[in-house]
């Protein structure tokens, strides 16, 4: 009696062959009968395009125009030119002013020539490029950190990194206004997800102190310069918070990279605290890095995870080499030109002072690099927008679900190539465009 190839003595194995011989085909499914109730299949019924009617109709009626997607005709810095229209620009995130810098434009130029505009495929398959590695290294080093993996979409990373690290049984915990990236990673993780009000630790050690023994892993989740406050955490603070906890700790340093700090390393540098003890640097290649992309800095093992699990990494293209070398060459410009970084905190200063003193409200902006002006309900934000770009100023109106309701405002970033001309101009107009919304009532529009 001999065994074969799939372990079976030659008995077992005609029994075998024998019964499948006999099984009859599978039969065919029962229709099933067309449903009775014809269904509205267009786009135009969906709730959300409702929605976006809605607002369009309630635009045109009150004479607003669209905020939205308003056509530039040049080079945004501290200005720019809007559907013809020249104006003072506050609504790039180009904080350093390296944005078509020669230096970085020459770069990018001879890495076009050397590998093309696109990689062509999945790093993990055919696109690896060493351009890849020496930005993964360099931002490593910044955040003294073991490795770095980049991905094409800052939102992708933060949404592949939390999906991949955490699941079911593990809780993900993070400030109020956390950005989306992070509420959609948390989604898709499937874990639980709870949020402390804004930088209010207190209420953090207590949910922890609740929660933490129920839960298999615990995330807590911060940014370093939150992109619609401009305020920051006490990272010191988190860092005793996830020790205690036996948690780990993801920064979303964004806007905080080449703002915050003598050097524009970020949140850590601004704090004297050292970088090594947050688990995950989140961050982004479209701000002071002047590319497109996004990161995570972190342990070796980290790393290694992401680059074999991730899926926005794994089953995305890798970055072209042309957007890696304007971030790496971003990034070394940054450290050998720390007078930019310090002429952003100046004039962010500048323009938080004057708003300040004209008796607007910043809300608890520390003023470096984003400056908010709370207005607080939607239509007068709107009107305030529409009226300051009639008198060449753009600002961006931020509103619900993107902020909390009747926390409407204009949010101004503030670049290292803003005059103190131009800021103190901008100032005595919002104010005075300000002081006229005091009155507003709907009735106003289309006057």
């Amino acid at each position: 009696m001999s065994d074969n190839a799939a372990g079976l003595t030659d008995g077992a194995l005609s029994t075998l062959l024998a019964q499948m011989r006999e099984t009859s085909a599978p039969s065919a499914p029962a229709l099933v009968p067309a449903a009775k109730t014809r269904r509205d299949l267009s786009l135009a019924s969906h709730p959300l395009y409702r929605q976006i009617e809605f607002q369009r109709n309630f635009a045109e009626v009150a004479g607003l125009s669209n905020p939205y997607y308003r056509r530039h005709d040049v080079r945004a810095t501290n200005v720019s030119i809007i559907e013809g229209r020249e104006v003072i620009n506050y609504a790039s995130y180009d904080y350093l002013g390296l944005n078509a810098d020669p230096r970085i434009v020459q770069a990018v130029s001879d890495a076009a020539r050397e590998f093309g505009t696109s990689v062509s495929a999945s790093r993990i398959s055919a696109g690896e490029r060493q351009v890849h590695r020496d930005l993964e290294m360099a931002l490593a080093r910044n955040y003294a950190a073991e490795d770095c993996i980049a991905f094409v979409s800052g939102h992708a990373a933060a949404v592949s990194t939390l999906a991949t690290l955490m699941g079911p049984k593990d809780l993900i915990v993070h400030d109020a206004v956390i950005h989306n990236c992070v509420v959609v990673g948390a989604q898709l993780a499937g874990s639980t997800r709870r949020l402390f009000p804004h930088n209010d630790f207190d209420a953090l050690e207590a949910l922890l102190t609740a929660d933490r023994e129920r839960f298999e892993r615990v995330l807590i989740v911060s940014e370093g310069l939150f992109s619609m406050d401009g305020d920051g955490p006490d990272l010191a603070r988190l860092l005793t918070i996830k020790e205690r906890f036996s948690a780990w700790l993801m920064i979303d340093d964004a806007h905080g990279l080449g703002v915050l700090g003598d050097s524009g390393r970020g949140i850590f540098e601004h704090q004297r605290i050292n970088p090594a003890g947050v688990d995950f640097w989140l961050g982004t290649l479209s701000k002071s890095l002047v590319s497109c992309g996004g990161y995570i800095a972190g342990s070796a093992a980290a790393v290694d995870i992401l680059k074999s699990y991730a899926p926005g990494f794994v089953y995305s293209v890798g970055m072209p080499a042309t957007g890696a070398v304007a971030a790496t060459m971003a990034l070394e410009l940054m450290a050998r030109e720390p007078e930019r970084v310090a002429r952003v905190q100046r004039q962010s200063r500048r323009f938080h002072r004057a708003v300040a003193t004209a008796g607007l409200d910043v809300g608890g902006s520390w003023g470096i690099g984003i400056v908010p002006i709370m207005i607080g309900d939607t239509v007068p934000t709107l009107v305030l927008a529409e009226r300051l770009l009639a008198r060449g100023i753009n600002a961006f109106p931020v509103l619900p679900p993107g902020v909390p309701d009747k926390a409407a405002r204009l949010r101004f970033f503030i670049n290292a190539t803003h005059e103190d001309g131009q800021i103190d101009e901008t100032v005595s107009i919002v104010a005075e465009e300000a002081a006229r919304l005091k009155d507003f009532s709907l009735g106003d529009l289309q006057r």
